[in-house]
């Protein structure tokens, strides 16, 4: 059976046994797979809340605007992510060592976001995707909005969407967003909305156009204004070039440090382990 356990600071495990056969077939684990962990400080009730998911992508889209509207929101950080196969580096923020996964809320307008200052590796996405849907459920989290960039040739300002909810693909519809109709999804967010639809938990990926060699604020704007569409958050974009231009520039450093320490940590453990042995 295939456990997915919720720590808290208490060290309390929560354990679910996904109920659908497919997807549990889909997401089965190996007994050597790595660790990975939500763990949330203290006692906190998400119960109906939407969460926004801003993971690293092309164009650096969904982090730029999960950095600002976390900001501007004033939202607490309430939680993190850890996993044996993360880089081994911890952000410093003001002075404060943070964790580089991390989860923010906002009460008064019901939203969780997750976001990491590192792209998430390969052999870990699947394992990610698994424990935040396990943790959708059993905190009752209403619906997700994962934000990201599609890399296009031609930017027009336009937010894409794809659902699994008719109602808001109805919605989106009325807003002038349009739909994607063909094409493929990669990454957590591929993961994420294919286990949505398995476990009828309402999510939508919401598409900026973007040029990937060009990390330019107003893929951000566009992602925020078609999360105000969707979900009715209102947030000064004002200060968005600005702030998001520091965004930016601190995420890609963080990237290249995560890349640059995960190298010498390999390379390190290689050194001390020796060559393989034959025989």
């Amino acid at each position: 059976m295939i456990y997915i356990s919720i720590v808290e600071m208490t060290s309390v495990k929560y354990m679910i046994a996904p109920p659908k056969p497919s997807f549990y077939i889909l997401f089965m684990p190996k007994p050597f797979d790595a660790m990975i962990e939500i763990v949330l400080h203290g006692d906190v009730t998400l119960k109906g809340y939407t969460l926004i998911e801003g993971f690293p992508g092309a164009g650096l889209v969904g982090p730029m605007a999960a950095s600002y509207m976390i900001e501007k929101l004033g939202m607490k950080n309430i939680g993190h992510i850890e996993s044996d196969l993360f880089p081994p580096i911890a952000a410093v923020h003001g002075g404060v060592p943070m964790h580089t996964a991390r989860l923010y809320v906002d009460t008064k307008n019901k939203l969780v976001v997750v976001f990491s200052e590192f792209t998430i590796p390969q052999n870990v996405i699947y394992q990610l995707a698994n424990e935040l849907l396990s943790f959708i459920r059993k905190t009752g989290i209403a619906e997700m909005v994962s934000i990201g960039g599609m890399p296009s040739q031609k930017q027009t300002g336009t937010a894409y969407v794809i659902s699994t909810d008719q109602e808001v693909i109805k919605k989106a519809k009325k807003q002038g967003l349009k739909l994607v109709q063909e094409g493929v999804i990669a990454g957590v967010s591929a993961l994420l909305i294919t286990g949505a639809k398995e476990f009828q938990i309402p999510m939508t990926n919401l598409l900026v156009e973007v040029n990937p060699a060009i990390m330019d604020p107003k893929y951000a704007e566009t992602a925020i204004e078609g999360l105000r569409k969707l979900i009715g958050i209102n947030i000064d974009l004002s200060d968005l070039e600005k702030e998001s231009k520091e965004v930016e520039l601190r995420v890609r450093d963080m990237v290249k440090k995560a890349k640059d320490t995960h190298e010498h940590y390999n390379r390190a453990t290689e050194e001390v382990s020796g060559p393989p042995s034959v025989g």
